[in-house]
């Protein structure tokens, strides 16, 4: 068993985790972002997918875009229609090579929609599908180095995801100019 003197105290690694959030954070590039949300802005019709915990990043960014009035759909859920010409699709892979974010990618360039992909390879096969790419700089899930993070597996690109997606909602509430009481009537009400 290990002796408690040995365990390092949540507040430093919540520290540990604010810190590498802030450095990737720090590495983004405005213009990336900014043509990420003239995407969202632009189309027809938003669908986002992607595998495990970034998959669970871009359900809860769903329900935002949901709640600005976009018309939004999660791949595989049995409600989702088809994707077509004016649509876009979000789709995140933090190495860029997750087969099912690369086929869904490819399949909506095929139907003639756009394809904004987030991950923290720029160079790799989801990237060279995408119209917009935006790096989030932050270790892949299988490198276990330390170099580009202290946290598990893929844990900094999840969570900085999760804070890019809610920055470009945030980023597009304020533009829109919607008061929040406005929005709030789309809220979910059958929870």
């Amino acid at each position: 068993m290990t002796d408690a003197s040995d365990i390092p105290s949540v507040t430093a690694s919540l520290r540990l985790i604010q810190d590498e959030l802030a450095g990737a954070a720090d590495g983004l590039q405005e213009d990336q972002l900014a043509a990420l949300v003239s995407e969202i802005q632009q189309a027809k019709r938003v669908f986002v997918t992607g595998g495990g915990r970034s998959g669970l990043a871009l359900r809860m960014y769903a329900m935002r875009l949901m709640h600005l009035g976009l018309t939004v759909h999660v791949v595989g859920e049995t409600t989702t229609p088809a994707i077509g010409s004016g649509d876009l699709l979000i789709v995140a892979s933090g190495s860029g090579t997750t087969a099912g974010a690369v086929a869904a990618a490819q399949t909506s360039v095929s139907e003639g929609a756009r394809v904004a992909a987030l991950t923290t390879d720029g160079d790799s096969k989801l990237a060279g599908i995408a119209h917009v790419v935006v790096v989030i700089p932050a270790a892949q899930k299988t490198d276990h180095s330390g170099a580009a993070s202290r946290q598990y597996s893929g844990s900094l690109f999840e969570q900085a995801l999760l804070l890019v997606l809610d920055a470009v909602f945030h980023t597009l509430w304020q533009a829109e100019g919607t008061p929040a009481e406005d929005l709030w009537p789309r809220h979910a009400n059958l929870e």
